[in-house]
């Protein structure tokens, strides 16, 4: 059974940074392309960000480019997610989400962690 656990959400003042992390279990992690994915009251989930099996490749949404930083460690089968800069407009439930491929739809979705940042 894939689980995925996120924490390190919370309130922050605008301007300040948070660190997102992400434990993966009962998927081969290593092998797995890994995104950061936020949904904010009101409106449709949008993707953040995401980074391939080895690291080698990320991407992110033009909204969070220069901001944010996507990483992991696959000896700890854990992806983060790094806010700086952070804006009301981020105030979101941030998810992982993973599969064996890049994809729009991953198939495997942790719970999700709040963010809010006030101004």
């Amino acid at each position: 059974q894939v689980q995925l656990v996120e924490s390190g959400g919370g309130l922050v003042h605008a301007g300040g940074s948070l660190r997102l992390s992400c434990v993966a279990s009962g998927l081969t992690f290593s092998s797995s392309a890994m995104n950061w994915f936020r949904q904010a009251p009101g409106k449709e989930r949008e993707f953040v960000a995401s980074i391939s099996w080895r690291g080698s490749n990320t991407y992110y949404s033009d909204s969070v480019k220069g901001r944010f930083t996507i990483s992991r460690d696959n000896a700890k089968n854990t992806v983060y997610l790094q806010m700086n800069s952070l804006k009301p407009e981020d105030t979101a439930v941030y998810y992982c989400a993973g599969d064996t491929t890049f994809t729009s739809s991953p198939r495997y979705w942790g719970q999700g962690t709040q963010v809010t940042v006030s101004s």
